[in-house]
């Protein structure tokens, strides 16, 4: 019998924790809710339905995950990693089901694939979606990678693929997006200059060899994107998804997707940047202390 642990992080997610839930019922057999201070009835919903609720103040999704796995109990064999705002389509639930159980003891992990609704309405140009991601492995084979933003799944053996898919569709307000990726893009300046100071210790999935999206996709944006212009790139990244991929045939919240995350958040990560760093001239102070003072995350704690 294969045990399978699901782990979900939440604030305030009584929009979509029982969706989420309901999509895994038929294959979890435990599912831990890590929250970090709803104020809503997440944790009510998510106990009506028979997760296991831990509380743990928020650093960033890495520390709150791997914190996660941590607690999973002993006789975990695999762990399923789910967004509160995502769904496991019955096809993924059913290749879990059946086959998860028969793949050979040196794989470590699972490659699912991953689409995303926006405004209630399907991506399907741009050349993002689906992307094939990790988020089924092996219990103790399997860390979140230690970095700010853009998080994924490390393991070091062999991985297998299921053609099932994971739906990303939050149903909040586009208020709300763009306040979380205003906050998305102050973590992922973090980064940017992490990679620039190595003020922290990080880790990457950046890999050409495997041959896997993911970490050809971080490969390209850490040595290629990355040393681009500050600023001219995301016109460049916009161009390129929207024109040479074909984001403009997309419906009409697929076209904002596109424009509100492939070009206004990339400008606010560049715009960020350059505050940053303009704070570190003037001030001569050092990365962690500009990001602490502009950005308001101390990295200290």
């Amino acid at each position: 019998m294969t045990l399978l642990s699901v782990v979900i992080l939440t604030k305030n997610e009584e929009l979509h924790i029982e969706r989420a839930l309901d999509s895994v019922q038929g294959i979890a057999d435990r599912v831990f809710v890590i929250d970090s201070g709803s104020t809503d009835r997440t944790v009510e919903l998510a106990t009506a339905r028979g997760a296991t609720v831990l509380h743990k103040p928020w650093v960033n999704y890495a520390t709150q995950f791997n914190w996660a796995l941590d607690q999973l109990p002993p006789d975990t064999q695999w762990v399923l990693r789910l967004d509160a705002d995502e769904i496991v389509t019955p096809s993924l639930a059913q290749e879990i089901a059946g086959e998860l159980h028969q793949l050979p003891g040196d794989v470590d992990a699972v490659y699912v694939g991953r689409r995303m609704n926006f405004l209630g309405e399907r991506v399907r140009f741009g050349g993002l979606f689906p992307i094939r991601i990790i988020r089924l492995f092996r219990h103790g084979r399997g860390r979140c990678e230690n970095r700010w933003m853009d998080e994924h799944i490390l393991v070091e053996g062999a991985t297998a693929q299921f053609a099932g898919e994971i739906i990303d569709d939050n149903r909040n307000s586009l208020t709300w997006w763009t306040e979380k990726h205003n906050a998305y893009a102050s973590r992922e300046v973090v980064d940017l200059l992490n990679l620039e100071h190595g003020f922290m210790a990080s880790e990457t999935v950046a890999d050409l060899k495997g041959g896997q999206q993911a970490g050809i996709k971080r490969w390209l944006k850490e040595k290629v994107y990355a040393r681009l212009p500050a600023q001219l790139r995301a016109s460049l990244y916009f161009f390129y998804r929207f024109v040479l991929r074909l984001g403009f045939l997309d419906t009409s919240g697929g076209r904002a997707f596109h424009i509100l995350q492939g070009f206004w958040y990339r400008y606010l990560v560049d715009a960020k940047l350059q505050e940053v760093r303009k704070h570190m001239r003037d001030t001569h102070k050092d990365a962690k202390t500009a990001i602490r003072d502009v950005l308001g995350i101390d990295l200290q704690r």
